[in-house]
């Protein structure tokens, strides 16, 4: 069973990510997502809500999308994160660096 492709787009000023991604397809959903950052203002909350995958690539995408966007001076945090994410994170000493991991903000495992 596949997830569907990820997508990233601007939903009433958050960046909502869906689909799921391995490690060969994280780098287009990193570009699309890095268009939308750079395009935003203020702060920008990233939906992780409908998004299917837990992998070590995820948090590096993460990662990435926040030091854009604190390059850009946006102030960039997390909604939607999975128990799977969020542990993987916890485990790589991330969850400290993520805004929006810590155990309040995380939905059970799915």
């Amino acid at each position: 069973m596949t997830s569907a492709a990820a997508q990233a787009r601007l939903v009433d000023g958050a960046l909502v990510v869906t689909g799921g991604v391995d490690a060969g397809t994280i780098v287009d959903l990193r570009s699309q997502g890095e268009k939308l950052i750079t395009a935003a203002s203020g702060n920008l909350v990233v939906d992780l809500g409908g998004f299917a995958t837990a992998h070590s690539v995820v948090l590096s995408m993460l990662l990435c999308w926040q030091r854009l966007a604190h390059q850009t001076g946006i102030s960039l945090s997390f909604r939607g994160v999975s128990g799977r994410l969020a542990s993987l994170a916890a485990l790589s000493n991330l969850d400290d660096q993520l805004a929006g991991f810590g155990a309040e903000s995380v939905h059970p495992a799915h």
